[in-house]
């Protein structure tokens, strides 16, 4: 159980150090990804006030890691 546990951490910590190369070598090469940018993000401007929520970047987000979880999930089943 904690061996499995062990390689789980692994494998999500590669996976995230992966996303960072990747989130790095994008912004090097001005990408124009809209990330942060999305329609329903929240932008307030105000004279000395800024507020933003990124709202619409949160949900595709948060969508694209729990279809992520649930393949890796489905992948690694034990039947």
């Amino acid at each position: 159980m904690l061996e499995e546990a062990g390689k789980l951490l692994i494998t999500v910590g590669l996976l995230f150090v992966a996303a960072g190369v990747v989130l790095i070598l994008l912004g090097k090469l001005g990408s124009s990804l809209p990330i942060g940018r999305l329609p329903g993000d929240i932008l307030i401007k105000r004279d000395n006030f800024v507020f933003y929520f990124p709202l619409g970047t949160s949900l595709l987000i948060s969508l694209l890691l729990t279809l992520l979880s649930f393949l890796f999930f489905l992948l690694t089943r034990k039947q």
